[in-house]
């Protein structure tokens, strides 16, 4: 039996108000404050910073790149590292960056996005030494970030005095001025800076180790962004858009404006630990080659 001009009508409109309704953007995420997202971020580069009303540095590019496939304008909200976390908990800011890596206590405490790039920490020194292992650091006074993860372990080596500074620029000064022997920090950060400064006579060793007592120290690392976890809509959007990156190999193209061009930032090589902690036993780390 044929359809009626009346019913055929309301079958033309119903169509195309499905073909409207499927062409508009989703609904945006609730954030801190409506229609931005508000980042706290330390302004360490290569990591993060803020330049001409944008998100510069590896971390803080890729959190611009989100924002606007998200539809948010970028809210800085520059601070101490040892403050981002507690801002994160107390939902003063929608997100945490600045090369944060990844931890099952950071885990408990915040949601903890999919890896935006991998690390294995090492020695920050003079050109003086060429030190590369746990061992070469007994004994020596070792300056590190206040909350940063692998502190616990770092106590843990004999003989080793931890200094704990607020900041990178801190820390390098006095390992310049001699009043520490070394610094184990971001090894982005790190890398950026002596590449930018060889009157300094500084060198990077990544540690040689794969130490499972110091699994924070000489293990994979993961960089992360840290959320409330009251807000999963939130996080799950933005892995949406890391995972896309990841496909498309943004990940290296981003990099590369930062001098992280080497396959250790992302390749992912050795156990991941999130497994059967905040990520199911079968999930895959992302990569890019």
């Amino acid at each position: 039996m044929k359809k009626s001009p009346v019913l055929r009508f309301s079958g033309l409109c119903a169509g195309l108000l499905v073909s409207v309704l499927a062409s508009l953007p989703a609904l945006a995420v609730e954030t801190v404050e409506p229609g931005s997202l508000t980042i706290a971020f330390s302004g360490d580069m290569p990591g993060t910073g803020y330049q001409d009303s944008k998100m510069v540095g590896y971390d803080g590019e890729i959190l611009q790149q989100i924002s606007e496939k998200l539809g948010l304008k970028v809210k800085p909200a520059l601070m101490e590292w040892s403050g981002t976390i507690a801002s994160v908990q107390a939902k003063r800011v929608d997100v945490m960056a600045g090369t944060m890596g990844w931890t099952e206590q950071r885990s408990k405490i915040m949601a903890l996005s999919d890896p935006i790039h991998y690390f294995k920490n090492g020695i920050t020194q003079t050109d003086k030494t060429d030190w590369h292992s746990l061992k070469d650091l007994e004994g020596k006074k070792v300056g590190t970030i206040t909350g940063f993860s692998f502190i616990p372990e770092m106590r843990k080596i004999q003989g080793l005095t931890v200094s704990l500074y607020d900041t990178s620029d801190a820390a390098v000064r006095d390992l310049l001025s001699g009043r520490i022997d070394a610094v184990i920090g971001d090894p982005p950060v790190m890398q950026y800076a002596i590449s930018r400064n060889e009157q300094w006579h500084l060198r990077f060793n990544a540690f040689t180790d794969n130490n499972p007592d110091f699994p924070l120290l000489t293990g994979l690392g993961q960089v992360v962004f840290g959320f409330n976890k009251a807000n999963p809509a939130l996080v799950a959007a933005v892995n949406e858009q890391i995972q896309a990156m990841w496909k498309a190999c943004e990940m290296r193209k981003i990099g590369a404006r930062y001098g992280l061009t080497q396959d250790v930032w992302y390749v992912p090589e050795g156990k991941d630990l999130r497994l059967g902690v905040d990520r199911p036993a079968d999930w895959t780390l992302p990569g890019c080659k």
